[in-house]
This record gives structure tokens, C-alpha cells and sequence, in this order.
């Protein structure tokens, strides 16, 4: 998948950043693997910790308060962010929980938010996976829906 989105960057022209929370840089890994992904790809982070999207990313506090970090709101906010930091495109969020502690009942082990944003459009995406799979297999299948969810957006 990463391949066709370097394809689609490519062919229209366009620049892409990611800011990772529970991915830990795994999405920018990904993406970069593509050979002349620096053609397309402006400036990527790992923003684990709360303080990270609060000085890099410009998340209010009020909405770690409110709502977490681990929330649409959060995602959408850091998309925003990125978009304001890099004038990227395509700007892409990751925030959730892999495991294997961590989750309570309103915010299982899995579950995860993205935010594909760009100046016209942009896009929250729920990913909910089965709480059982190690932190490893974790990052691996959030990473997955994500690709396919850029994907699906650049179509």
C-alpha cells in the first residue's frame, strides 16, 4: 500500500507528513521504505507524549482534559497542527492505545484514532482491534488500516 500512496503523492504532485502518538513511527517507517519517498514526504513525528502535542502540535490542553489523548478530538487536533507545522498537503494523525496495559472500559486496549487532514477536506477514522494481540502485532495492524484508510481518502 505504501507503494500506490507514494504512486498517487507522485503522480499529483502532493506532499505528506505524519505525526505518530501510539504508532511510535512505524507509519513514517512505512512510508519512507518506498524508494524517492523524499520526493513527497515533508517532515514526519513521534509525538508520544501529551507534552509533545501540546509544544509541537499546538493540542490544547482543554481537549487532553476534556476529552484525552487517545480521542477524535485529539487526532484531528493533531492533524491540524502538523498541517500548521509542515504546510503539508496531506497531513495524517495517530493516536491510541496498543497495549498490553493501559485501556479502561471507554478506552479498550485497540483502540485507535486517525485523522487524515488536508486544507479542503479531513477525515476521523475509529479503528478498534481485538484487545489479545501483542503490542508488536498492535502497532503492525494499526499501521495497516491506516495505510488503507490514506488510501481510500486519495481516491
Amino acid at each position: 500500500m505504501e507503494h500506490q500512496i507514494g504512486k498517487i503523492l507522485t503522480e499529483n504532485n502532493l506532499t505528506i507528513s505524519t505525526t505518530e502518538s501510539c504508532t511510535g513511527g512505524l507509519l513514517s517507517s512505512k512510508l519512507t521504505d518506498v524508494s524517492g519517498s523524499s520526493s513527497y514526504i515533508r517532515l514526519n513525528f513521534v509525538t508520544y507524549s501529551n507534552t509533545a502535542k501540546q509544544k509541537i502540535l499546538g493540542v490544547t490542553t482543554e481537549t487532553l482534559i476534556q476529552y484525552g489523548a487517545v480521542s477524535p478530538e485529539c487526532s484531528y487536533e493533531m492533524a491540524l497542527g502538523l498541517h500548521r507545522v509542515t504546510e503539508a498537503d496531506i497531513c495524517v494523525s495517530t493516536t491510541g492505545i496498543a497495549g498490553p496495559t493501559g485501556g479502561t472500559p471507554e478506552k479498550p486496549v485497540g483502540l485507535m484514532y486517525s485523522t487524515i487532514y488536508t486544507p479542503l477536506r479531513h477525515k476521523t477514522y475509529k479503528i478498534q482491534l481485538p484487545p489479545e494481540l501483542s503490542r508488536v502485532e498492535m502497532k503492525e495492524a494499526f499501521v495497516h488500516e491506516v495505510l488503507k484508510n490514506i488510501l481510500e481518502f486519495l481516491s
